[in-house]
């Protein structure tokens, strides 16, 4: 493993050094300076914000349920994207408070359509797999914690190796204290062959999956235009016969929390695999765009998905690894994972203009 640079290192400890001390400071406090922090990024509109204006002028534009003035149109996005850096920042603020956060306090304040998680029991109580698949929306840690407590035992799912490595550490050793058990993407065990036996076996598995992050994303339509989803939860549905469902989580209040649980995407009676997961993909992103226009001020997504702000370069390789046949839905390469789940603390401490 390479050696960290002196500026990962500062990083690193800088960041263990803040973990820590939220943990310490009341919590209106901590929320008053999280907020304070969302709110300098915000004014500042450096890349990540204007990629996020990007991605919600397509949720705006595309609601019918939202009509706005032309002449009103940047004041609401502007409001929009405030609304969700400020979300984003009790995302990240609930990640260095959630090991001090009372269970008690998770079950009281979770909000859930009870009826699909009892049947994600049932399929687990009868060794079936269930795939859990999220967009980066609200706090899908505390919703994985809220899981495991109403009866789901364990859950695996899929991290990006971060820099510098001491982050990642504290990540990793946060998740598994909550009762998760994270395959990284590089540095071990290929993570698709780990989470394809976890299912056989009937555990449940969660994956974020509303950006891809290499180059072999399905093409979905989504708010109107062309977007890269990774196919790794269609394609280990597929293979292992585990139940794909999606499931979108949002804030309620200042102190509370909600989920809902889709019902089951299944497998396409005919059409090859690749076929059948590229399928899979668009009928997951048709899901997500109706959870995202519900809650858009809790879509975290600073992050280019839509096809037309790619890398032409990017998009090349995948289109040619598409026709190739060597990208969707054959469970090879990064696509399981999307990079910049709960893990990626550097890029919203830059975001932030730490």
């Amino acid at each position: 493993m390479e050696s960290e640079t002196f500026r990962e290192r500062l990083g690193g400890a800088a960041f263990g050094a803040g973990w820590n001390l939220v943990c310490r400071l009341p919590e209106s406090v901590a929320r008053a300076l999280f907020n304070f922090g969302a709110d300098i990024a915000w004014r500042r509109e450096g890349g990540g914000v204007q990629v996020l204006e990007g991605n919600l002028v397509r949720v705006l534009r595309t609601d019918p349920a939202v009509s706005i003035a032309p002449d009103e149109f940047g004041a609401e996005l502007r409001a929009l994207s405030r609304e969700v850096m400020r979300s984003y920042a009790r995302y990240y603020l609930e990640i260095f408070r959630l090991q001090i956060i009372p269970d008690e306090r998770i079950r009281a304040g979770m909000h859930v359509n009870q009826e699909n998680v009892d049947l994600t029991l049932e399929h687990m109580k009868n060794g079936r797999g269930v795939i859990y698949a999220l967009p980066h929306m609200g706090d899908f840690e505390q919703a994985g914690r809220w899981v495991i407590l109403a009866g789901a035992g364990s859950f695996g799912t899929i991290a990006e190796r971060l820099k510098p490595e001491s982050v990642f550490q504290k990540y990793l050793k946060f998740r598994q204290g909550l009762g998760m058990e994270v395959v990284p993407t590089t540095g071990g065990p290929h993570p698709f062959g780990v989470m394809a036996q976890r299912l056989r076996a009937g555990k449940l598995v969660c994956i974020v999956a509303d950006r891809d992050l290499s180059d072999t994303g399905v093409e979905v339509d989504f708010f109107g235009e062309k977007a890269l989803f990774p196919a790794g939860a269609a394609a280990l549905a597929i293979q292992t016969g585990a139940a794909l469902m999606p499931v979108s989580c949002w804030f309620v209040g200042e102190s509370e929390w909600a989920a809902h649980v889709y019902d089951e995407i299944p497998v396409p009676a005919e059409g090859t695999r690749k076929e059948k997961a590229a399928a899979m993909t668009q009928t997951l992103a048709t899901v997500f765009e109706q959870a995202i226009r519900e809650h858009p001020e809790d879509w975290h997504m600073l992050q280019k998905v839509f096809v037309n702000d790619l890398d032409p370069e990017r998009l090349a390789r995948s289109r040619a690894r598409a026709v190739n046949g060597n990208g969707n839905g054959n469970g090879k390469g990064a696509s399981l994972a999307d990079g910049t789940d709960a893990g990626d603390g550097t890029a919203a401490a830059n975001e932030a203009g730490a």
